[in-house]
């Protein structure tokens, strides 16, 4: 019968693990009691899931008591945990009723799975292990602890076999295994089973060895199957926590026994993992009373875990990259204000990292091409909008030496992100590039609004416009120069670094892909500066000012949120959330520390406009009085 298949696994893998307690140091690395406790109730959950529909069917009165056990221990050890898992014991009650009643297994097994994606969450709980499990290591304690009744292939026709009651499952049996999870493995061996010859090993055998034992028995059916070529790049998170069939039904029946024997070492999960080590290291320091440490690994889990990742990330999730960079700001500012909720902030960044995780895998030729083709068009299109400004009143003034010193602002910050797209590891990683973002995004500030004031300026002094028509040189004294260069340097030069560590991300999945995007993205670009700059040479003189003007303003307005956010994220700028959307696009940020700055700088036209008004009519009534001119 189909019933006894989880409990028939769950005696096999406590004899397995009883026999390897008795060879293996007492040195475990023990959980955390919370975490520990956590895993516990989404064990139960787990053979509930899985069990009850079976024993229902059954009509079997023992074994509905065991359901009816099985959902109390649940209820009972979320209540010991705290608050935060406590929320959750109303919906077990209702699973409890429905048990008790012995009514709907579908909806019980239905609600069973969504209540464990939800304690994962709650509880930060990771589902895989850290590193990629060592099969051997698995295969060595199977063979020295389970091969005695267990049989040395899996198959359960150990002689010790035909005194046991029920008899041990077979491992190779499709039927039982296509559901098993390398996770509900390793929570069978670290909790057991209550009522049933399955105890606890969780201090008998280190976290490291029941991973590598959970993963060995899913993959015992798939020893000895041809694997053609490197297995499909599937993130940990996923090899442990989805079966056999959801896999097959993913990547090709053909592709499971690669997977299972040979399981992949994507290096951005590697990263991931790190990140969440550091997370938790941060909620250490924070219950240790520790803040300046636990900011400092907050830090470290952001700018050397997610950073690295961030390119793939943006273009696989760019929601998720988002929800990861509001998660760490949320548990800084908890930091900062000693909050007891640091702990629930710390899980909930856990888990949107193990979702990262779960999104891993490389993307086609085609579809790395297309990400890089809109990265590149996307990033491109805010310095194109700038330097067009700039170029269509330079010709239109006939000022072209000072246009090709424009022009050798930008093409200086092209090669300036060539040089960081070869080098973008070593120079644009982790703290490096928010620093570079932030430091450039406020010097462009600068730069832009000396621009936007400079035409402004022209646009009102119809003197100098007859000078500029009567002279290809002079439109600009021989100091504005080097500012023209840095406006147009700086306006180009954050996105061109943006675009080369983005780049240098996606040359991860495909170097061709990202080569064939980058360039249609160029000539896409260059195509858009052919046609603004033809229009706008076209425009008429005064209204080709105020546009430009805006649009330098505008951008420098954008531009001060993104390098504040940047130096907020490199923790040199105070957090101070407000409750309002988020817009990166535009650089708005749900903070008051990059807000209120835009604000008050898009704010200054009309500040500047009524303080002109005023010194007007101010003026006005001066001459009036000497000039004895009633009012």
């Amino acid at each position: 019968m189909r019933r006894h298949v989880p409990m028939l696994m769950m005696s096999v893998l406590a004899l397995c693990a009883q026999v390897g307690a008795a060879q293996t140091p007492p040195s475990a690395e023990p959980e955390g009691e919370a975490q520990s406790s956590w895993h516990h109730v989404v064990g139960i959950l787990q053979y509930l899931q899985a069990d009850y529909p079976e024993a229902l069917k059954s009509g079997s009165p023992t074994e509905m008591e065991e359901q009816r056990a099985f959902v109390q221990e649940a209820i009972t050890t979320a209540q010991e945990i705290g608050p935060a898992a406590r929320a959750f014991v109303p919906r077990m009650k209702d699973i409890q009723k429905r048990i008790d009643a012995g009514q709907d297994p579908e909806g019980v097994s239905r609600d069973c799975a969504a209540l464990i994606e939800d304690l994962v969450l709650a509880g930060g709980l990771a589902r895989s292990p850290h590193q990629v499990p060592e099969l051997a290591r698995g295969r060595e304690l199977f063979a020295q602890a389970c091969a005695a009744c267990h049989g040395t292939t899996g198959d359960g026709q150990a002689p010790a076999a035909a005194t046991m009651d029920p008899k041990p499952a077979n491992f190779l049996d499709p039927r039982v295994m296509a559901s098993l999870t390398p996770y509900k493995a390793f929570n069978t061996i670290s909790f057991g089973v209550t009522g049933t010859a399955m105890p606890s090993f969780s201090t008998a055998l280190t976290e490291k060895d029941r991973w590598a034992l959970a993963f060995y028995v899913v993959s015992l059916r798939h020893r000895g199957a041809t694997c053609q070529g490197e297995p499909a790049p599937v993130s940990l998170e996923k090899l442990a926590t989805e079966s056999d069939e959801a896999l097959a039904a993913e990547y090709g029946v053909d592709a499971v026994p690669c997977l299972r024997t040979r399981p992949p070492k994507p290096d951005d999960e590697a990263l991931l993992l790190s990140a969440r080590t550091h997370v938790l290291e941060a909620m250490a320091h924070a219950k240790a009373g520790d803040p300046s440490a636990a900011k400092q690994a907050l830090l470290t889990a952001y700018l050397a875990g997610v950073e690295p990742v961030e390119p793939l990330l943006r273009a696989r999730s760019p929601g998720l990259v988002a929800e990861i960079e509001q998660a760490v700001l949320r548990m800084r500012v908890a930091i900062d204000q000693r909050s007891p909720h640091v702990k629930d902030e710390g899980r909930e960044l856990i888990s949107l990292i193990d979702r990262a995780r779960r999104s891993g895998g490389k993307t086609t030729v085609l579809g790395v091409a297309l990400m890089a083709f809109v990265i590149l068009l996307r990033e491109g299109f805010e310095a194109l909008v700038v330097i067009a400004a700039l170029l269509a009143v330079l010709k239109r003034m006939k000022a072209e030496q000072q246009a090709r010193v424009v022009h050798a602002g930008w093409a200086t910050a092209l090669v300036a992100g060539g040089v960081a797209f070869i080098f973008g590891q070593q120079l644009l990683t982790g703290a490096n590039r928010e620093w570079v973002e932030g430091v450039v995004a406020l010097i462009a500030v600068g730069m832009l609004l000396y621009a936007a004031l400079w035409l402004n300026a022209r646009a009102n002094m119809s003197a100098f416009m007859k000078e500029l028509r009567g002279r290809m040189e002079g439109a600009l004294g021989g100091g504005s120069l080097i500012g023209l260069f840095f406006i147009s340097f700086s306006a180009v030069g954050r996105e061109t670094f943006e675009t080369a560590l983005f780049l240098q991300g996606l040359s991860i999945d495909s170097s061709a892909g990202t080569v064939y995007g980058a360039l249609a993205g160029l000539l896409c670009l260059t195509g858009l500066v052919i046609l603004v700059s033809r229009v706008g040479y076209r425009l008429p003189m005064k209204l080709l000012f105020n546009i430009s003007t805006g649009v330098l303003f505008a951008t420098a307005v954008m531009l001060l949120g993104k390098g504040l956010h940047a130096l907020q994220e490199v923790g040199a700028v105070p957090i101070a959330p407000i409750p309002m959307i988020r817009v990166d696009v535009l650089g708005v940020f749900p903070d008051a520390y990059s807000l209120v700055p835009q604000l008050l700088l898009a704010l200054s036209p009309l500040a500047w406009s009524g303080v002109k008004k005023l010194r007007g009519r101010s003026a006005t009534r001066a001459s009036g009085a000497v000039s004895g001119t009633p009012h």
